[in-house]
């Protein structure tokens, strides 16, 4: 950390005036990011409603080839809302929701959440068992599932436990325009909203802060994905935090939108940033580097939504004179790493970088509200950091048992308070949503979400993040359950014991995987056959690209692997016994890693 980053009284003090002709939207801002009451009528129905309201000729959604108005958008829900009603669907129903990104996703989300039914995002890169497993954890009653992803979900249909689930078919195409035909067995949702009324539903009334709104599925620390609870009252603490305290975008402005609709980042943070000033969203199907600038001179896009994963992939790109006088003039995302903000803020052009910190289960956010550099910004939630012994896996507990705040700049663990004003929603699981938290933490009886995520204080309520802890890692945007590929490698041929870990490759972010395997007695490393095993059971971001043989895995007490020695070592040969591979981008196979391919890799020699 630089002492740059730390942000005093005074520096603090000296950077609000720019900031004056915000004041009264950050004060509502914070008014929405503050209400206590979860039985409050506030919803996201009730967020697009006002929109629709107050810019109705405004375009609201736009692709290649559409642009919807903000009226059009909302009539466009409340048929959905009316068909789903007239299917059965009703307040707390679980719809599991399986499309790539375009409009029709969103406005089936939208008409959702104006039933106060609940929208189950399925991530649409799962295959096999890890998808069957996402359906059957949230037990929907309902699916609806895009052609593009039909051959995905036929592959598992047979494994779900609810075969009587009722079956809407999307069709691949403007299903404004065509509703296409479905498939035999399945319904078409589309045509089913053709002939609905336009008007708003009076469900979406009675929809309350304390509602489930998303169920999003997350990688949480062990095992297979977690599903966990976004509610309505979530969802409006970030319409507030980041639509009116973070962002201040209006009626004018477009909002370019590559990243995955199952994510928060997309269907909370940058949703609501968007409606919370009438601003479009230029959706696209997957981000392309070598589209991008193209793309923003087409929307005349005014901010982009962002991972620190898709900046680097911009920085890495030759310079081009579309990127030059662009129209872009602000960010919202995470990860945005120390390293490259400041070059990427340059080279760019961008003037306001909304980073964020928020976990799709936990109940605090930090936003770059006021735009410091290098932070994650500003929280109003009761939080502390706390010392953490990396060894042992664990916080450090004093004398009296009670936890140790950090000092200012140290590194530690973010905990967050569990109160009626940042209640912990938590998971589907209950026992998964208990062990999240900490009791006793500063007084007998206390409650505090564990983050699970390393952070450093660095003045006026403002943190910086450092990095992930225990059994998930992040790369390529994803986090990556270490258990879930343990369990892959463990049933490949001769594996008897498998840890997997995050490592980092310089001029990347985040960490890829890396394993350390013990084979069984006589067998030998096939590398070609082990990629193979490991594309076939994995996404791509989650298959590890080192691997390391080991003698003997050493445990703690409670049978946990020891990683932080593996982490240390990482694929550097000097500080590894025994043989190192890596897979190298674009190959098929594992190959010995000597000093030679260590000193490339270093050098940034492959782009991984």
């Amino acid at each position: 950390m630089s002492q740059a980053d730390l942000i005093s009284p005074f520096r603090f003090l000296a950077h609000l005036p720019q900031h004056l002709p915000r004041v009264p939207r950050m004060l509502r801002g914070l008014y929405y990011a503050g209400i206590r009451n979860r039985e409050k009528n506030l919803s996201l129905a009730w967020a697009l409603q006002r929109a629709a309201e107050r810019h109705p000729e405004r375009p609201a959604l736009m692709d290649e080839n559409r642009q919807l108005s903000y009226r059009a958008f909302n009539a466009w829900a409340n048929r959905l809302a009316w068909a789903f009603k007239a299917e059965g669907v009703r307040h707390g129903d679980v719809v599991a929701v399986m499309l790539e990104n375009r409009l029709e996703l969103l406005a089936i989300l939208a008409a959702l959440s104006k039933l106060g039914a609940v929208g189950a995002l399925i991530n649409t890169t799962q295959r096999g068992k890890v998808l069957a497993h996402s359906f059957n954890l949230v037990e929907p009653g309902f699916l609806v599932i895009g052609d593009e992803l039909l051959g995905a979900f036929e592959e598992i249909a047979a494994q779900l436990h609810n075969q009587q689930a009722k079956r809407y078919w999307i069709a691949d195409q403007d299903c404004l325009g065509d509703p296409g035909q479905a498939p035999d067995g399945w319904l078409n949702l589309m045509h089913l909203a053709a002939g609905q009324a336009q008007d708003n539903p009076p469900d979406s009334q009675h929809v309350r802060m304390k509602d489930a709104c998303f169920l999003i599925y997350t990688s949480g620390t062990t095992g297979l994905p977690k599903a966990s609870i976004m509610s309505h009252g979530k969802w409006i603490k970030a319409y507030g935090g980041f639509g009116h305290s973070g962002l201040t975008l209006n009626e004018h402005d477009v909002l370019y939108l590559t990243l995955p609709c199952y994510h928060n980042n997309a269907v909370t943070v940058c949703w609501s940033a968007a409606l919370a000033g009438g601003a479009a969203i230029a959706l696209r199907r997957k981000f392309s580097a070598s589209a991008f600038w193209s793309d923003v001179a087409r929307y005349q896009a005014t901010c982009f939504g962002y991972i620190g994963e898709l900046c680097r992939y911009l920085l890495n790109q030759p310079e081009t004179d579309s990127e030059r006088n662009n129209s872009l003039r602000c960010m919202i995302g995470n990860g945005l790493r120390p390293s490259i903000w400041a070059e990427f803020k340059q080279r760019f052009g961008v003037e306001q970088i909304t980073e964020f910190y928020a976990s799709s289960e936990g109940n605090i956010g930090f936003t770059n509200v006021f735009n410091f550099d290098n932070t994650v910004g500003y929280t109003p939630a009761t939080y502390a950091i706390v010392r953490y012994d990396l060894e042992n896996d664990r916080p450090v507990r004093g004398k009296k048992g009670f936890l140790q705040k950090a000092d200012k700049g140290e590194a530690g663990l973010l905990i967050s308070e569990i109160s009626a004003k940042w209640p912990f929603d938590g998971y589907t699981d209950p026992a998964k949503s208990e062990a999240a938290i900490l009791r006793d933490v500063f007084k007998k009886g206390d409650a505090w979400f564990n983050t699970g995520d390393l952070m450093r204080d660095i003045g006026c309520k403002h943190a910086q993040f450092v990095d992930r802890l225990g059994d998930t890692f992040r790369w390529k945007g994803e986090n990556v359950s270490t258990t879930e590929v343990e369990n892959v490698l463990g049933a490949f041929p001769g594996v008897e014991d498998a840890v997997v870990y995050g490592v980092e490759i310089p001029g990347t972010n985040g960490r890829c995987g890396m394993a350390a395997l013990r084979l069984a007695p006589g067998c030998m490393l096939d590398g070609a056959a082990l990629a193979a095993h490991l594309d076939a059971e994995l996404p791509a971001y989650a298959a590890p690209l080192f691997v390391r043989l080991l003698g003997e895995v050493e445990t703690t007490g409670t049978f946990k692997y020891k990683k932080t020695d593996l982490k240390q070592a990482g694929y550097d040969p000097s500080k590894v016994d025994g043989p190192l591979y890596v897979r190298l981008p674009g190959s098929d196979s594992f190959q010995p890693l000597d000093g030679e391919l260590h000193a490339a890799i270093a050098r940034q020699a492959y782009r991984f």
